[in-house]
């Protein structure tokens, strides 16, 4: 099996927290860069990354992968038992990745990469983000783990999205969005010491700074 993608990548940070805090061995590739090249696509279809190499297959999307990890290796479960818990977990992943990392990302461009976002996107995106903000405190728990007392695929996907949306709406707002869901900042810091947590942070800051010139 092995990963592919790399590793200052939110989304290829969420496989590999899954893989991690699951003991699944595991090889990694991360050195590849999404691209649209013929010899690209044929290991993976869109040309994006993450995607996971496993007996002569390959899977991409990281839910996807985090789901066939979950049936393959459900020793040490990131997914509750009782299909409607297992719901919930998915319905907070939806909420983290669709209503809020995803709307942030129009204001990357700008927050991390030097470029221009017009005034209009950022207002679509501040009452976009302000409706996934209220959603995800609604949703989430904190109990102590964002979805209840067990780890889940919500926390792999919080820890790495949520602290990007942070930092994109104190870059372009003045002000940090999620703010107003009092215990996130004291949940990620908990996590964050996790044994396996602490190592993808630890690697992606190494990643991140062997890309500046």
């Amino acid at each position: 099996m092995r990963l592919c993608g790399f590793r200052f990548s939110n989304y290829h940070n969420k496989v590999r927290l899954a893989l991690l805090e699951k003991g699944i061995e595991h090889e990694e590739d991360d050195s590849c860069k999404p691209s649209q090249d013929a010899a690209f696509l044929d290991r993976s279809v869109l040309g994006k990354v993450p995607f996971l190499e496993v007996d002569g297959a390959v899977l991409t999307e990281s839910d996807v992968i985090c789901e066939y990890l979950e049936d393959a290796y459900p020793q040490r479960p990131l997914l509750p038992k009782e299909p409607l818990a297992r719901a919930k977990v998915r319905e907070l992943n939806r909420c983290i990745e669709l209503h809020l990392e995803l709307v942030a990302r129009r204001l990357y461009k700008e927050a991390f990469f030097g470029g221009k976002v017009s005034d209009e996107t950022k207002r679509e995106v501040e009452h976009t983000l302000e409706k996934g903000v209220r959603a995800l405190a609604r949703l989430a728990r904190f109990d102590p783990y964002v979805a209840g007392p067990e780890l889940t695929l919500a926390d792999c996907a919080a820890f790495v999205h949520l602290p990007i949306v942070s930092l994109a709406s104190k870059t372009i707002y003045g002000r940090d969005v999620l703010e107003p869901v009092a215990p996130l900042k004291n949940y990620l810091r908990r996590l964050g010491e996790r044994e396996c947590f602490a190592r993808v942070t630890r690697e992606r800051k190494e990643a991140t700074a062997a890309m500046r010139p």
